[in-house]
């Protein structure tokens, strides 16, 4: 990848172009990422940067991730994960990795986990009909036939039923950039993104090619 940063999702605005059009925007606050290892081809074989975000105390880590902020002499960061970026050999331990990586106009993946709904119905986590709701009808919001009585005798695997809803990895792709704040460490981006306010989202260039700028004239 050529790009990426982690960062958590303050919430939804929206902006105005010079025209008078409204763009809703995903606010996220983006980085500043530390960088804990730079993983190479000859020791470890494949070229990456591990990174941290958001400082913690102590305490608030496990022992494995806590020791490697202690054997790199950095404060501890509450998430770490690896990014092999195309530049990974052009950073070194300690350095950090800020939205001004990004342009106004770049299109990216945003992934994140979406918000848990805990245990649902078959009518709120897959979007199925109800049932008929004369009084007579006793079967209102239930998931109706799940299969054959003689054959095939069984559920088939893939069945939509009730169970649990959200709280799952989503990858919103070709979303694009539209200011980039470097004071506040924030990015704009047009469109929703998954997960709650709060929740850690990771950004990164889009796998797939855009088509040009849809707000940037």
């Amino acid at each position: 990848m050529q790009k990426a940063i982690i960062g958590k999702k303050l919430g939804m605005s929206q902006i105005f172009t010079p025209d008078g059009t409204i763009i809703p925007v995903s606010v996220i606050l983006a980085g500043p990422c530390t960088v804990v290892q730079v993983k190479t081809a000859e020791k470890d074989g494949y070229s990456a940067v591990k990174v941290g975000f958001e400082e913690v105390a102590p305490d608030k880590v496990n022992k494995p991730n806590a020791g490697q902020f202690k054997k790199s002499n950095l404060a501890v960061q509450k998430v770490l994960r690896e990014m092999k970026l195309d530049n990974s050999a052009d950073y070194s331990v300690g350095d950090k990795i800020g939205c001004s990586i990004f342009s106004v106009g770049d299109h990216v993946d945003v992934t994140g986990n979406t918000r848990g709904r805990g245990f649902s119905g078959t009518i709120q986590r897959w979007g199925t009909h109800r049932g008929p709701m004369a009084h007579g009808s006793g079967y209102h919001r239930g998931v109706g036939s799940l299969s054959a009585n003689s054959s095939p005798s069984r559920v088939f695997k893939n069945k939509k039923m009730p169970g649990q809803y959200g709280n799952e990895k989503v990858t919103i792709q070709n979303l694009e950039v539209v200011r980039v704040d470097e004071a506040r460490n924030v990015l704009l981006i047009s469109g929703g993104i998954p997960g709650a306010k709060g929740s850690i989202v990771f950004v990164k260039s889009s796998c797939k090619s855009a088509s040009g700028s849809r707000w940037i004239k």
